[in-house]
């Protein structure tokens, strides 16, 4: 079960539950889709720069330093162990 975390931000209540370090579900922000910690940028839009084919400098480049490779990276990683934990088990064939 995730924890509830609230800290005030900007002199505004923040509250989250941490779906790693850099990605969270944030009450009130983008209707509770992942996003980075701290920002409004969903982790889906970068998900889909980088199967469009954008390199990870790019994209990090194009968020100003308001999103890490490392955040980029843990994204990734997280759908991912989502995916495979998503997976029907396989039976073998007879």
């Amino acid at each position: 079960m995730l924890k509830l975390i609230t800290e005030m931000v900007g002199g505004e209540l923040y509250q989250y539950y941490p779906l790693g370090k850099h990605v969270v579900r944030a009450i009130g922000v983008c209707s509770g889709r992942p996003t980075f910690k701290y920002t409004r940028i969903e982790i889906t839009g970068t998900l889909e720069r980088l199967a469009a084919g954008e390199n990870l400098d790019e994209i990090v480049e194009g968020y100003r330093g308001r999103v890490s490779r490392e955040a980029i990276i843990e994204a990734v990683n997280l759908v991912n162990k989502q995916f495979i934990k998503t997976l029907p088990k396989l039976e073998p064939a007879l």
